[in-house]
């Protein structure tokens, strides 16, 4: 649906949660803002599917919904499409942010500020403390490390592939489109190890990777703020890295937070391997100073 027809359209499942959702009792409360938070996932989940992600019971879910007003979880989603339409677009996104933001610096400022420190405590929570750990025990024993990422992510995956070749690991990004990726996948090898940066969506270039990684028995490690995501099955570990709700712009700091915490994880598990990469780098930059001979 393009931008401008979502402008007219009427957000009452935000303007019901506001309202109302600060009376809720706490089990409701996580309900809708699972919901609130998951919106387009919520679309294609039972009552069932809902209780298991929040922790509740298909009743509390069901209660949760008629405490804002709706008759029930078909009438919430009949309500949810309607205003979200078939696909958000980054316009349909951005153009939601800002007029929630209403042109306000301060709103902004609050707005990222706010996604984040909600996200922190997501992050460090005992679930994904656990996660974290697996993962970087998976990294100690590989070979090398794959970072695979695309469009906003594959900044990312490159950020975090020099970093971890600065502490003395083999690592590379896989972040190319096209023959690009085809090109990238083959420094995959056996004994390696992937970390995949993925949300709901099937993409044939995640798909790809991820049959390579099969082929070679490589493990996969999944940064994922999905409920339901696309390689979720696949994934030896799951960390569950939440960037804000699905019809906004996402937020993209959480991430680089999360594989900063993999690289100092890895780095603090390891020292000695850090310090003679790191040192032996020194020397690298010594040289490169020196004038050349002749």
């Amino acid at each position: 649906m393009p931008s401008h027809s979502r402008k007219g359209k009427v957000d009452r499942f935000g303007e019901r949660l506001r309202t109302r959702g600060a009376g809720l009792s706490p089990s409701l409360k996580a309900v809708v803002d699972y919901i609130d938070e998951n919106r387009r996932t919520i679309l294609r989940k039972s009552a069932l599917e809902i209780a298991a992600d929040t922790g509740t019971s298909d009743a509390t879910v069901i209660r949760a919904i008629q405490a804002l007003g709706f008759e029930g979880l078909r009438d919430l989603k009949r309500t949810l499409s309607g205003f979200l339409g078939e696909v958000v677009s980054s316009v349909d996104k951005m153009s939601s942010t800002t007029e929630q933001l209403k042109q306000s610096i301060d709103t902004s400022i609050d707005f990222v500020r706010d996604g984040h420190l909600a996200g922190i405590e997501k992050i460090t929570a005992p679930e994904n403390r656990a996660a974290i750990a697996a993962a970087i025990e998976l990294m100690r024993g590989a070979e090398g490390i794959g970072l695979f990422g695309i469009g906003a992510s594959a900044i990312l995956a490159d950020y975090v592939a020099r970093l971890l070749v600065r502490n003395g690991r083999h690592a590379y990004a896989l972040n190319r489109t096209g023959i690009g990726l085809g090109e990238q996948l083959l420094a995959m090898r056996g004994g390696d190890m992937l970390i995949m940066m993925g949300q709901a969506n099937a993409h044939r270039e995640g798909a790809a990777t991820l049959e390579e990684a099969r082929r070679l028995g490589v493990p996969m490690v999944l940064l994922t703020g999905s409920a339901s995501p696309a390689f979720g099955k696949q994934a030896q570990v799951i960390i569950k890295v939440p960037r804000g709700r699905s019809e906004l712009v996402p937020l993209h700091g959480l991430v680089l937070m999360t594989l900063e915490m993999l690289v100092i994880g890895l780095a603090a598990s390891e020292p000695e391997r850090s310090t003679r990469s790191l040192e032996r780098l020194h020397g690298l930059y010594e040289d490169i100073r020196k004038p050349p001979r002749g």
